[in-house]
Parts: structure tokens; C-alpha cells; sequence
């Protein structure tokens, strides 16, 4: 998706201790504990999975809040705030039929929460083996998506959902599970392939969302992650020794919510 302007450093999110600041710089200041995205750019390149890190003070650069262990306020990061944005553009709220697909990843495991926590009836896509976990996160329903989900929940919900959010590769599946949005619904998709042309005619708003476009949502969840009321779902932390096998989990797509990578001591 991006053009790699080697040595390409990977990873987006950190969190960890301000070892020097720049000239000028004022919010921060050596020995600080801080939380953060690395900053936004056309190309991929400087990331997060090092030892030093260079970020901007001003933006997606926080103070790490206390009750949260570095493994936890790094793992808020990109995935918290994409979620917030995606519920935010189907505006879910009470009452609402939200399908979320894609939720046991780490954007969907937060969705599932951040949509559930606003009232809405939460129709969460996995395995059999995960629904105990997902409805633990707020879900009010799992489908298995090793098999015809959309048939499954046309089935169940002939009526339709209020909006879907997408938040894995659907493929081909994607037309058929947008159909389940009734006429006048919203999507919101982190993946791409919401054409917003397309459902112009039964009034669906459909928008592709971008996580890293405004500092705002992330503050917002990072203090909701403080407070308790949004759960961060780590469900391993590696090494940076074991990052390939870390990282190996993105192309099985079976990965459960968060993991952690810790570098240094």
C-alpha cells in the first residue's frame, strides 16, 4: 500500500521514556514516560519498533498515563483510535444493530467495545472458539465466519443492520455483507473498498476511514483506556527476539486482539 524508503523501520505505536528533547521543546522533558503513534507519512520508514525513536512533541504524543504499564499505553495507539474513528462515522448509538467485521483483531476488538459502550446491539464476526472472548469485549452476537456469515445473519436479521464496520480483507465477501446494511445505514471501512457511488442509491453513507488523520480521537482513547473504560485486549507480549513470529500473526489473520513487543530492559 505504501512506497518503503529502506532501511524501513516497522511498527507504529510506542511507549517509553524521553531520553533527550530538541531545541524548543517545552511539553516534554528527559525522564518522562510518554505514549504515541510515530507521525504520519506518504511513505513508510521511520517506525516504532527500536530502541530510540525521533517523534514530534506536538500531535500523536502523549504523557504515558500512570496506571497503565508501557505494554498497555502501546498498545492503545493505532488500533483505539482507528476504532473510534470507524464508530464514530457510522455514528452508533443507542439502539443500534452494528455488525463489526473483523473483531477479534486488534481495530475490531476495540470497536466491539467502543460501539457496545455507546448502546448499540453489537453483531460480531469470529470463530466458535472465540465467542466466549468477543461477548466478554460487549458483543451481543458472533458469527462464524468460517462459513456464509452474511447468509447466517440475513437469516437471523432478514431486516438488515444499521451500519457495519469493516475492519479485515473481505474479499468478495465484502459486496454481500454490505448488502445487509438497510437502506439509509452507514459504512465505514479501515481496509478500503467502501465506493460510496455504489450504495448512493439506498442512501448509505459509506466512507473509507483513516485512523492517523487527527490527534484528537487518540487522546480520547488513551484517557478512556486510563479511566477503565475502555479495556486494552493484550493477549501476549513478545520480545523483540520473537518479533518475526510476532509479526507472522498479521498474515495468519487468527491473531486475538493485541500483542506487545518489548525492546530493551
Amino acid at each position: 500500500m505504501m512506497e518503503h524508503r529502506y532501511p524501513v523501520i516497522v511498527g507504529k505505536d510506542f511507549a517509553g521514556v524521553v531520553d533527550a528533547v530538541g531545541d524548543g521543546v517545552t511539553r516534554f522533558a528527559v525522564g518522562d514516560e510518554v505514549a504515541g503513534i510515530t507521525p504520519n507519512e506518504p511513505h513508510l520508514s521511520r517506525g516504532s519498533f527500536a530502541e530510540y525513536a525521533v517523534v514530534p512533541a506536538e500531535g500523536f504524543t502523549e504523557p504515558k498515563p500512570e496506571n497503565l504499564n508501557f505494554e498497555q499505553a502501546a498498545s492503545v495507539g493505532l488500533a483505539a483510535l482507528t476504532a473510534l474513528v470507524a464508530v464514530d462515522a457510522v455514528e452508533a448509538s443507542n439502539g443500534d444493530l452494528v455488525m463489526i467485521a473483523g473483531a477479534t483483531g486488534g481495530v475490531g476488538s476495540y470497536a466491539v467495545q467502543l460501539a457496545a459502550r455507546r448502546g448499540s446491539t453489537v453483531i460480531a464476526t469470529g470463530l466458535p472458539e472465540d465467542e466466549e472472548w468477543i461477548r466478554g469485549l460487549g458483543a451481543s452476537e458472533v458469527v462464524d465466519y468460517s462459513g456464509d456469515a452474511a447468509a447466517a445473519l440475513r437469516e437471523k436479521h432478514p431486516e438488515g443492520v444499521d451500519a457495519l464496520i469493516v475492519v479485515v480483507q473481505l474479499g468478495e465477501q465484502f459486496g454481500p455483507t454490505a448488502e445487509l446494511v438497510k437502506d439509509g445505514g452507514k459504512i465505514a471501512s479501515a481496509v478500503g473498498g467502501a465506493d460510496a457511488e455504489a450504495f448512493a442509491s439506498r442512501k448509505i453513507d459509506a466512507a473509507n476511514i483513516l485512523g492517523q488523520a487527527d490527534p484528537g480521537p487518540y487522546t480520547e482513547v488513551l484517557r478512556m483506556a486510563a479511566d477503565g473504560s475502555l479495556s486494552v485486549p493484550i493477549t501476549r507480549t513478545y520480545t523483540f527476539d520473537e518479533l518475526p513470529e510476532a509479526l507472522g500473526l498479521v498474515g495468519k489473520r487468527r491473531s486475538r486482539g493485541k500483542v506487545a513487543v518489548t525492546i530493551g530492559s
